[in-house]
């Protein structure tokens, strides 16, 4: 079946930084497209960051954007979000998830339910 793992979150102070993994099994990880959410204590889900199947196209919510990068390596069947300059409200439960690619992708990639497959998700903790 599918699995998605995400790993690297932790607790970091202020300005710090994580590199967040999600590995993947049980799918052809170079036919998905695949974001980052987040999920704050009493806050709706959110997306974070989206990657094309081909890594060709990325995009990033306003609230991340020049502090994060996404990546991803197919070899690996791996999505990476290394984030910067950590805030405190960046604490949350950061999920990664799969949608089977699509040619309108950038069109859909913010909606939770885009996405076929999610995993558990990791904590993110930044103190101040």
């Amino acid at each position: 079946q599918v699995q998605l793992v995400e790993s690297g979150g932790g607790l970091v102070q202020r300005g710090g930084s994580l590199r967040l993994s999600c590995a993947a099994s049980g799918l052809t990880f170079s036919n998905y497209d695949m974001a980052w959410f987040r999920q704050a204590p009493g806050k709706e889900r959110e997306f974070v960051a989206g990657i094309s199947w081909s890594a060709g196209w990325t995009t990033y919510a306003d609230s991340v954007k020049g502090r994060s990068t996404i990546s991803r390596d197919n070899s690996k069947n791996t999505v990476y979000l290394q984030m910067n300059s950590l805030k405190p409200e960046d604490t949350a439960v950061y999920s990664c998830a799969a949608d089977f690619r699509s040619s309108v992708y950038n069109s859909k990639y913010a909606r939770s339910n885009t996405y076929d497959y999610w995993g558990p998700g990791t904590q993110v903790t930044v103190s101040s």
